[in-house]
């Protein structure tokens, strides 16, 4: 059951007329007024009531009020003073509340004590109600306010004046103060006239009592501070600005940051249009219209943005007309109204947006310059067509405030991208564009720059090496941008040339250390802040005898699938990182059957702010287990699990490689004895066993390749001495080894001289040779080209 309001009475006659101009509600007021019963005018026309039934036609805008001639049940006419408010629409439908004022003789008695004190002590803009919320008095100022003046609001409601949210709740207020006694203070910005405009309020709500302390009404006073609650607004929206724009940088994200901000502040629609840069990068630096910009972002008050007539991303020609060219070849903000008719030749040239200012109603633009360090960006336009005030100087001056910080932010997005992606170029140039076939291994690899602090210094590489061997190394400089760029492509070079003399991985990694210290010093000197630093992990992979050596230095450790097995994380010492100098690294051996799959990679795959490193280590073991039959497959499986939808916030590296193993029937091995007179022996053996491999092509090079070696061997080496031939589709290897550790010199022999054009020789011959330190000696080794010997 609805319960009583005791602030109801019958002496106000209330109605409501729905859009068609029929009665849709009837109060009691009305009843004792006019005699009809409810049931008797509901759904009737309104126009029936009326002495001069056309008199209904002036009802229109947003309230009407004046004296009406209405007609009794009995036939006879009844003059009244009526207000009408029409209400907001519901749904499709909108209605007028009519309201007729009571009678003054009630509510004017000669000893109104409530009146009277309300008079003594409220100066400032006051109303006054009395025990029934019925308005009693209002003085000048608020009836400015309101728009309506004292003799004809006294008797009503404050809900009767207006249909704003806000009358409702200044009448709950007041009928609280009555309630309890207790007066009450509010702040807000209102239109207490249930017209557009408003004004700021420092508002007091106290109870009025006669002498016996019974209170027997309330007086609202307020003291309009309208300036003072602007300028606090527009403070608040330049530090929610601060805060608001800039948070990333990327440039649609900081445009589109802009725009959200000044909505519904500042305007009901913004625009913000960007110049593309040049070549250089820069900005263009002399303007004139026509200019082409490229929306970046757009918002509106209205969801789906209906007022925009061009999607971010897309390019449009401004002609000297328009808003945006005139505020960028000017250099500073232009404001426009569509009644001034600045506006009209722009209009009509874009007939689109012509249709789009009439359909919403478009009453003024501001066009503000996006300009940063001398340059100029772009340009913000705000449009207002829901709000009926135009733009203010002040509004001019919050405007440029707020595109202001915005230019910084958006110049240093533009600057961080393009130094992104200067470092992002040479990264990938210092990258190997695609890894080598070898017999050793099957491999794939992917790099994903960071999604927010930029590129950084993550590399890997795949180097053949003699013996049909094969070296993987993934390593990590610390940093981001060109320098950590330049420092990794200057460690990728070492490696490859350390590599390329056959240097255990312990051992690479101590002269790899040494360097980083180089350059760190050299860094000190320069007076570039900190110290270079970097990890690197360094695996070798023997496809004869399928072991595998590694080392690492600070850096993750590989995870390792061996076929029938689960993949788990392979027990190698971590080793110091590098640069620090002077400490120890230490390698570890494993055997890896062939089909293993070693994952190596940096700490961007496994560091995540959502999981620890051991529920990452669990996540890849669990990715990298699922059966897959490509690698590239088995890539994107491993960085999708994971890394978070919107990217890694450090650079990812990752190396895969499955193993393969080279059979024996493609390696051929002999332990040589010291004696001379047995290298023609040893010759024949080769020509007979490359016969056998069917690559007799290749029997006269070979033959004399090895024939050089193991005399070297039994010359200057020292037992015992091993000969062995391996092969594969492309490529014949001959090794000597020995267990002396003197490596041999590539000399030129003088005219008479008798020796010395044995090394060279075997470098004119073949396609690459060199030598190899191992624990127990050395070994001799050339790489003969099958290919070419066909």
């Amino acid at each position: 059951m609805r319960p009583v309001d005791p602030f109801d009475d019958a002496s106000t006659a209330r109605a409501v007329i729905d859009d068609r101009g029929a009665v849709a509600r009837w109060g009691v007021g009305a009843r004792r007024l006019l005699g009809y019963e409810a049931h008797e005018v509901l759904g009737r026309p309104a126009a029936a009531l009326l002495a001069e039934p056309d008199a209904l036609a002036a009802l229109v805008g947003p309230r009407w009020s004046g004296d009406l001639a209405l007609l009794h049940r009995d036939g006879r006419t009844v003059p009244v003073h009526l207000l009408a408010l029409r209400r907001p629409p519901r749904g499709d439908r909108a209605d007028w509340r009519v309201v007729v004022r009571p009678d003054h003789a009630e509510l004017d008695p000669p000893d109104d004590v409530v009146t009277a004190a309300a008079l003594d002590q409220s100066p400032c803009p006051m109303l006054v109600c009395d025990e029934r919320l019925r308005l009693r008095w209002i003085n000048g100022r608020m009836a400015e306010l309101i728009d309506l003046p004292d003799h004809e609001v006294r008797g009503l409601r404050i809900t009767d004046i207006g249909v704003r949210r806000e009358n409702t709740e200044v009448e709950e207020l007041l009928a609280d103060v009555l309630a309890t006694g207790r007066a009450r203070d509010i702040e807000g910005y209102v239109r207490p006239s249930g017209l557009d405009r408003g004004a700021g309020m420092l508002t007091r709500i106290a109870p009025l009592t006669d002498g016996s302390g019974r209170v027997r009404g309330a007086c609202l006073t307020g003291h309009d501070f309208t300036e003072h609650y602007l300028a606090r607004e527009r403070l608040q929206l330049v530090n929610e600005a601060s805060v608001r724009i800039g948070t990333t940088l990327d440039v649609t994200r900081t445009a589109q940051e802009l725009a959200d901000v000044c909505i519904p502040s500042l305007a009901d629609f913004v625009s913000v249009d960007l110049l593309d840069p040049q070549e250089s990068g820069e900005a263009p630096t002399e303007l004139a219209a026509p200019v082409e910009l490229r929306r970046a972002a757009h918002h509106s008050v209205d969801p789906g943005n209906p007022m925009a007539v061009m999607k971010p991303g897309h390019t449009e020609v401004y002609p000297a007309t328009s808003p945006q060219a005139d505020s960028l070849v000017a250099g500073r903000t232009i404001v426009a109204t569509v009644a001034s008719g600045r506006l009209d030749q722009w209009l009509n040239w874009n007939r689109t947006r012509g249709e789009r200012v009439k359909e919403f109603g478009v009453h003024s633009t501001m066009s503000v310059p996006i300009q940063a360090r001398g340059q100029t960006l772009g340009v913000a336009v705000l449009t207002r067509y829901r709000r009926p005030d135009p733009f203010t100087p002040d509004d001019v001056l919050l405007a440029e405030e707020i595109t202001a910080r915005a230019a910084v932010c958006i110049d240093n997005a533009r600057r961080f991208s393009r130094e992104r992606e200067t470092a992002l170029a040479l990264q990938r140039s210092l990258l190997p564009r695609s890894l080598p076939r070898t017999a050793a291994v099957e491999a794939a690899s992917r790099y994903l720059p960071a999604a927010r602090a930029g590129v950084g210094g993550d590399w890997f590489d795949v180097i053949p090496l003699s013996g049909m061997r094969v070296a993987m190394v993934v390593g990590d400089v610390v940093g981001h941008g060109i320098q950590a760029s330049a420092t990794m492509g200057r460690l990728r070079t070492a490696v490859r040339t350390l590599a390329d003399i056959d240097l255990a991985p312990d051992e690479l990694l101590t002269h790899l250390d040494d360097l980083v210290v180089r350059l760190s010093a050299e860094a000190g000197n320069e007076g570039s802040p900190g110290e270079v630093g970097a990890t690197c992990l360094y695996a070798v992979y023997d496809p004869v005898s399928r072991r595998c050596t590694l080392a690492r230095a600070g850096h993750p450790a590989p995870v390792m699938l061996t076929p029938g097995g689960t993949a788990r994380e392979v027990d190698l010492p971590a080793g110091p990182p590098l640069g620090l100098g002077g400490l120890p690294f230490e390698s570890a051996e494993l055997a890896l059957p062939e089909g293993s799959v070693l994952s190596l990679f940096t700490d961007g795959l496994i560091e995540s702010r959502e999981r620890d490193v051991d529920a990452s280590h669990a996540l890849l073991c669990e990715a990298l287990a699922v059966p897959s039959d490509s690698l590239d497959e088995t890539c994107d499986r491993l960085l999708h699990a994971l890394l978070p939808p919107g990217g890694s916030s450090d650079d990812v590296a990752l190396l895969l490689a499955r193993t393969l193993g080279l059979p024996a029937s493609q390696v051929a091995t002999w332990d040589i004895p010291a004696d001379p007179a047995l290298v023609a022996p040893v010759r024949k053996q080769v020509v007979q066993q490359l016969d056998r491999w069917d690559l007799s092509e290749a029997s006269f090079t070979a033959e004399l390749v090895v024939s050089e070696l193991v005399t070297n061997a039994i010359r200057y080496g020292a037992r015992p001495i091993r000969l062995r031939l391996i092969h594969d589709e492309t490529t014949l290897i001959c090794e000597v080894s020995d267990t002396n550790h003197t490596a041999p010199h590539l000399r030129r022999a003088k005219t008479w001289d008798e020796g010395g054009r044995g090394l060279l020789l075997v470098a004119q011959l073949t396609q690459r040779w060199g030598s190899r330190h191992t624990a127990e000696g050395k070994t001799i080794w050339a790489e003969i080209g099958l290919l070419d010997e066909e």
